[in-house]
């Protein structure tokens, strides 16, 4: 989860940079997906296990593709007018959401404590939005419902058999995404040109989300999500540094109020889920480990 987040960072930087250079949304999504596809296919090549792809849990891989195409729209829309460290602090939420959706969905329950925590949170994602007031921006919505898209996502993938390799359900969901973007272009403004820069820094980018959504989908099913989510929020500093040193960002004071209430809640939530955890016995309290992708 530490390293998904370093590269998923210096993915929403390039992504940022190339809608402020014209690049439309839907062209900077689409290119990721259709970069993962090639590279995991070349990957596939020299695969020793046999490649065979049947429609295990079938709702839970449609689900989840169709929340990340979501959530990868709303993200970059956000970014295209939010701060970088805003847009990183707003996410935070998710290990909310998910710690809230795990218990009716999975069964994962959280107790009153980090009922308390998400309380917290929220009112620290408010902070940072300003409703009704100055400094509202209509794109801290997108992020938001990014987040809320992630949150499906992530339990979407919790539902997926463990017997089925990780590279084949980053695959799936990449194909998919790539036909349907592919079939969405022409309707949103067709393809934006790019220069030889724009085009490198998106496969750049396209290459780090495969190694991202990689390791995301490991986490995710390898461990308890109410545990391992709250890792995310490393992904601040990052953002901060890139923000200044890139884009100019200075995060006003209501931002670094409202991250700082959502971190510290997190924080709690995480460390209850670790007092839970040490009153079960040790097969309760660890995950399955994953079955081995073969490359």
């Amino acid at each position: 989860m530490l390293s998904t987040y370093v590269f998923f960072t210096f993915l929403d930087t390039s992504s940022k940079y190339l809608v402020l250079a014209g690049v439309s949304v839907l062209v900077v999504a689409w290119v990721r997906f259709a970069v993962h596809v090639v590279l995991v296919g070349a990957l596939l090549r020299g695969w020793r296990q046999p490649v065979r792809f049947r429609p295990v849990n079938l709702p839970a891989h449609i689900l989840r593709g169709a929340f990340l195409f979501g959530s990868t729209i709303f993200n970059v829309l956000a970014l295209k007018s939010l701060q970088l460290a805003e847009t990183t602090s707003i996410y935070f939420f998710g290990p909310m959401v998910i710690t809230a959706l795990a218990g009716p969905l999975l069964g994962e329950w959280a107790g009153w404590r980090r009922w308390l925590a998400i309380a917290i949170g929220f009112a620290g994602v408010l902070i940072i939005v300003r409703p009704g007031f100055e400094g509202f921006s209509m794109y801290s919505l997108a992020a938001l419902a990014s987040v809320a898209c992630c949150a499906v996502r992530d339990l979407a993938t919790k539902r997926i058999p463990k017997a089925i390799p990780t590279l084949l359900v980053s695959t799936a969901t990449a194909l998919a995404m790539t036909i349907v973007g592919a079939a969405l272009l022409p309707a949103m403004g067709g393809w934006t040109p790019m220069t030889r820069d724009s085009t490198a820094l998106l496969a750049l980018a396209a290459v780090l989300v495969v190694i991202g959504y990689q390791f995301i989908i490991m986490a995710m099913r390898a461990g308890d999500i109410s545990f391992i989510a709250p890792f995310r929020y490393t992904a601040l500093i990052w953002s901060i540094l890139l923000g200044l040193f890139i884009f100019a960002d200075i995060p006003d004071p209501p931002m670094i109020v409202g991250a700082t209430i959502i971190i510290g809640s997190g924080l709690y939530a995480l460390y209850r889920e670790r007092v839970v955890g040490r009153r079960k016995i040790v097969a309760e309290s660890t995950g399955p480990t994953m079955v081995p992708d073969g490359i």
